[in-house]
């Protein structure tokens, strides 16, 4: 990957609805070259996607969350119906498998503390082997980035 891979990257983080024209004019080069460069790094599986974000408030869901989740057994087959179980739930943005005294971290999208509350009650403690949560709620955030961006 070179200078110019790397200004496509930035760019497309940036907006990704630039048309090829436009990404080419940003990056210094002609379309043809550009549009090839893409598909490299789309084929390549640097580029995995293109996505809208949407508004966490305007969708009804202001606040978000860090939900700490501790399970009852280690064993593959509850793992893995929590993790399919998770799939399901809209709310939940992302959940990671950790190291530490608990083993997910679950980042979740919320209607304040109603919203949680039935979050908690109505999804997380029904999933298989869910044992204890612990919560925190976001006050501010202060960066958010979808993915790493090359400098």
């Amino acid at each position: 990957m070179d200078a110019i891979d790397k200004k496509i990257l930035r760019a497309l983080a940036r907006q990704g609805r630039l048309t090829n024209t436009e990404l080419a004019e940003e990056v210094g080069l002609s379309p043809s070259p550009c549009w090839t460069r893409v598909k490299r790094l789309e084929q390549a599986g640097v580029i995995k996607g293109y996505a809208a974000l949407l508004d966490q408030a305007a969708l009804g869901l202001p606040d978000t969350v860090f939900i700490e989740v501790m399970m009852e057994r280690h064993d593959e087959a509850h793992l893995k119906r929590f993790e399919e179980a998770v799939q399901e739930i809209p709310e939940i943005l992302e959940c990671h498998l950790v190291t530490g005294e608990y083993d997910y971290v679950i980042k979740a999208a919320v209607g304040g503390t109603v919203g949680y509350e039935r979050l908690l009650r109505d999804r997380l403690y029904r999933l298989p082997g869910v044992r204890h949560t612990r919560t925190s709620f976001a006050l501010r955030c202060l960066k958010r980035e979808l993915s790493p961006v090359p400098g």
